[in-house]
Order: C-alpha cells, then structure tokens, then sequence
C-alpha cells in the first residue's frame, strides 16, 4: 500500500470515528435532556419502562443480579437517586439503605399506596388460613390488584413530570392493567383444580400469592432469606414432603440452595428455582424478561408442583 492509499484509508476511519462519537453526543444530550427517575426494584422497573416507552432515563436502583434484602447503594448510584426528578422505592422495610436519606425533589414510598399482609417472621407455615399479625410481609408486588394500583401511581407520576406525554402515559397504562388483569385471571384459572394445596420454599417470599389463589405456603425460613433454618425445620418439611407426596420444592437465585438441596435429596424430589420478582438475575435482564414472563414461568412450576390440571 503506497503513502496516498495510506491517508485515505485514515480519513474514512477518522471520519467514521468523528461520526460514532457525533451520534454517541447526540444520544448522550437526548439522555440529558429527559427526565430522570429511580426506581429500587424490579417490578416498579418493569412498570415504569412499560408506562415511559423511551421518554423517561429510568435507573434501576438494585442492580440486576442483587438480592434485595442486602444491598447497599455505591456513592456513585446514591447521587444519581439525588438528582432524579423522582425516586419510586418499594418500602416496608424492603430497603434499609433507605433510612435518614435525604431526597431533593419528588419520593414515593409505594408500600404506603397498596394494600399490605401482616405476618409472623418467625412462623413456617404461612397459609391462606395463617393470621399472624407481627410483621409486615414486603412483596406485596406478588399481589396482581397492588401491581394495578402501582402501575395507576406511576402513571400519575409520570405524568406529572412530563404532561406532554400524557396520552402516551394513559395508553400504556390501559395495556398494562389488562395485562394484569389477564394474568390474574390465568392464575384464577390454572390453579383452580389442583390435587395438591401447599408449595414448598426456602423462604416465604409468596404469601400474596398464596392468600390469593387459596394455596399455601411451607418455608425453611420466614421473611428473611439470610435466616438460617434449624434441623427442627428441614426435618419437619421433609416429613411433610414424604406426607403430601410433594414432587418439587423450590429456592430462589439470590440465596443459598444448600438447606432445600439437602431436604430435596433426602425426600426424593426435585428441586427448581421460583422467582420472587424482587430482582432478577443478570441472565434474565440480558433475555429481556418482564414482570409478565416471570409470573408466568412462577405460574407454569406451581401449577406442576400442585398437579393442577
């Protein structure tokens, strides 16, 4: 390659530089330009991104992959949540990095907008039929008519924030009620006739659910995912799995397996990974899953677990 074909071939790759870094600025003040909300959890995401279409920057707060129940926001990621226009956190104790926060403009605490379960933290057996009435259960998200009551606030809020987008808003908001409303109805539906009545799992992230559609729930442990289960309590789980003729019991990707592992080898049953929807793991962000697909897939294991027909 002679000198002249040597400049040529660095002019185009400077000018295809200079036109990458001209689109990166212009995507970068777009960006800038648009509101900014946070929002701590998955679910509170999932509604934001589905009402804002591409309108709003949106931070998710929990980083895809974290478990809820432990995290501690980087300085970093604290100043982003300063300078949103408006920070949405689930509440109920879900977030105790939360505590003394001082917020400059807009915060909601969703917990106090939706319907909430009070329950023994320290019980296991957490049932339909179960009132206890020492602690607030924190996945209230599990409950379809809260996530309707989320989606309207959020809607509101945004609203608010940006009036131009108003019809957009409300649009988007009418589809995505009716698809809660069309996912309660198939959880109605598939969990109707089961020949079983209780799910099994490390730790009752389910309750809501549970109440709902008339099943119950038996956990290793209570509210807290980091509680260590006693021998009292796996050696009564895997009676009853034995008892109940039980197929599957389940854990979640956040929290060790190693106790309901150990319970599903001395039983003789399997073992499978139900999504409480406070997270989810980096693999399903990278496939794009919503709120939908994972109740879904939640939907589809408890109706094999219960033999539902």
């Amino acid at each position: 390659m002679n000198f002249k074909n040597i400049i040529f071939v660095l002019i185009v790759i400077l000018f295809i530089f200079q036109i990458i870094v001209t689109k990166e600025s212009k995507k970068e003040k777009a960006d800038n330009s648009k509101p900014l909300v946070a929002l701590s959890t998955f679910s509170l995401y999932d509604v934001a991104k589905h009402i804002s279409g591409d309108s709003i920057k949106l931070i998710m707060i929990l980083p895809f992959g974290v478990d809820a129940h432990s995290f501690e926001p980087t300085p970093k990621l604290m100043a982003d949540i300063d300078r949103s226009d408006l920070v949405v956190y689930s509440g109920a104790g879900l977030e105790p990095w939360i505590d003394g926060f001082e917020f400059k403009n807009r915060v909601i605490n969703m917990s106090e907008h939706v319907r909430l379960r009070e329950m023994n933290p320290d019980a296991h057996h957490h049932g339909h039929h179960h009132k206890n009435h020492n602690s607030i259960d924190p996945h209230y998200w599990q409950d379809i008519e809260n996530m309707v009551l989320v989606t309207n606030l959020i809607s509101e809020e945004l609203i608010k924030i940006s009036p131009k987008n108003r019809e957009l808003y409300l649009n988007n908001r009418d589809n995505y009620v009716k698809m809660l409303k069309k996912l309660d109805n198939d959880y109605r539906s598939s969990l109707s006739t089961c020949q079983g009545d209780t799910i099994i799992v490390n730790h009752n992230a389910f309750s809501y659910l549970a109440n709902n559609y008339n099943f119950s729930v038996e956990a290793l442990s209570g509210l807290s995912p980091e509680a260590q289960p006693s021998a009292k309590n796996m050696i009564k789980l895997i009676e009853h799995v034995k008892e109940h003729n039980i197929s599957t019991i389940f854990f979640e990707s956040f929290v060790s397996d190693k106790a309901i592992k150990n319970i599903a080898a001395e039983a003789k049953v399997s073992v499978d990974i139900l999504q409480p929807l406070g997270n989810i793991t980096a693999d399903e962000a990278d496939k794009n899953l919503t709120f939908e697909d994972i109740m879904r897939m939640n939907l589809d294991k408890i109706s094999k677990a219960m033999k539902c027909q």
